[in-house]
């Protein structure tokens, strides 16, 4: 009977894989909205209104880390303990979830094609659920106790909190940060930690772990034991343009904010230039959609909050906890672009030629991430009467479930907060669920159309 219902159980996945997702993290956002609904969950002990709660919910199960009311102080214990829960529950998910399904979609095409999918990905089987599993669990526990650990010293010989205070201060940020949440207990956020790397910089590090994705992460573990031996990378596609292009974009975020902010007042005016590094390092790397701020976001340039919004765009790493468009799509796209403008036939990048298909996927996840946040900022500019560039750096911060704001998410009237959690579920599951189930569709077709070039440009 057990087997027959596991065999039930495996048979839903893998014929409606996306649809089973968005339904597990619908019933687990439908949940954390019900308890956080409860008097015992707020500080004061009345019910928390439905709205406030849902966007609660969803903004710590899609670990966006957008809030209409202040985590510290709102929330009770019990409540903070959801939400902690509730990004646990939401980082663990999308990186199983999301890696279950590059399997899935790896499976069918080495069946169907016999590519060179399985030595190219170097991933797991398709029947290696169990590690799967196994890997993330312990990756995410390695990580968060390690860097929960360093905060909660931090805390407590920095700051003289009690153990108490120091490490519930320490493992809640840590767990946020590398889910990428960015859920603090601070109302203003890691700001007054702006002068202390000994905070930023772990948290930062775990912001960037979660986001490159449990199967870079486990290439990289897996293969540190053969370069040990053979003094050689052999590192995937997908591993190797993860690494570049997050470089390249921490880097260039680096440099851009730093320049843009340089003599703020507000900013980074005051701080010397070790400091000024340190915090345009952190803000770049939170826009990789952590949602953490050491730097008030609203007192920053327009031309600052433009370059946030592309940067928050694009993302991380497939398979982790990060949102966006993802790294990988960007590369493949600037490839793409290359390869056009050179004239070239085929796309092409570190030795590997792009299959048509993957340009279709990047193409179609790209342009329909622009089209969803180009109709929600339009949604929301016709209700309110708040700052295009505030309403613009909102949506975008819910579509890459990034979790920065300017500081107006409470401002929006329900309606307009509804439009943001229904942004922050399509934005951490569309490009997940989308780019597998276009993948699981694909088919060959037996007969060709004839060739027709329309005029472009």
């Amino acid at each position: 009977m057990a087997g027959r219902t596991a065999q039930a159980r495996h048979s839903l996945f893998t014929a409606h894989p996306a649809r089973t997702v968005v339904m597990a993290f619908a019933a687990v956002t439908a949940l954390g909205a019900a308890l956080l609904a409860l008097p015992v969950a707020a500080e004061d002990g009345t019910a928390t209104g439905l709205v406030t709660a849902l966007f609660t919910s969803t903004s710590a199960v899609c670990v966006t880390g957008l809030a209409v009311v202040d985590t510290g102080t709102y929330w009770s214990g019990f409540g903070e303990g959801v939400i902690l829960t509730l990004i646990q529950v939401g980082g663990f998910g999308i990186m199983t979830m999301a890696s279950l399904l590059a399997l899935l979609v790896s499976g069918k095409l080495r069946l169907r094609l016999q590519l060179t999918a399985q030595a190219e990905t170097k991933s797991l089987g398709i029947g290696d659920v169990r590690r799967v599993l196994l890997g993330v669990a312990g990756t995410t526990l390695a990580v968060e106790l390690a860097v929960g650990a360093v905060l909660a010293l931090r805390f407590r010989f920095g700051y003289d909190h009690s153990v108490g205070d120091a490490a519930y201060l320490g493992y809640f940020h840590a767990v946020s940060a590398f889910n990428n949440a960015g859920f603090g207990l601070h109302a203003d956020s890691l700001t007054r930690y702006a002068q202390d790397p000994w905070v930023t910089l772990p948290i930062a590090a775990a912001v960037i772990l979660g986001g490159i994705g449990f199967p870079v992460l486990l290439e990289l573990l897996r293969h540190r034991h053969r370069r040990r031996t053979t003094g050689r990378r052999n590192w995937t596609l997908h591993t190797k343009l993860t690494l570049i292009t997050t470089t390249c974009l921490l880097a260039v975020g680096t440099l851009l904010t730093c320049l843009l902010e340089w003599t703020n007042a507000r900013t980074l005016g005051p701080l010397d230039w070790p400091e000024k590094l340190l915090n345009g390092f952190f803000h770049s790397t939170m826009t990789r959609t952590a949602g953490f701020n050491s730097l008030d976001i609203g007192a920053m340039h327009a031309s600052t909050l433009l370059l946030s919004c592309m940067l928050m765009f694009v993302g991380g790493g497939s398979a982790g906890t990060a949102g966006g468009i993802k790294v990988t799509t960007f590369a493949v796209l600037a490839v793409a672009i290359i390869a056009e403008v050179r004239g070239e036939p085929n796309s092409a990048v570190l030795g590997r030629r792009l299959a048509p298909h993957v340009l279709r996927q990047a193409l179609t996840v790209a342009l329909l991430g622009v089209g969803l946040v180009m109709t929600a900022t339009l949604a929301l500019l016709s209700m309110t009467s708040l700052p295009f560039a505030g309403v613009l750096f909102e949506v975008v911060s819910a579509f890459a479930t990034v979790g920065l704001s300017t500081g107006i998410t409470a401002d929006f009237p329900d309606a307009g907060q509804l439009i943001l959690v229904l942004l922050m579920f399509i934005g951490r599951l569309g490009p997940v669920t989308l780019v597998s189930a276009l993948a699981l569709r694909e088919r060959a077709r037996r007969y060709e159309l004839p060739e027709e070039r329309p005029v472009i440009g």
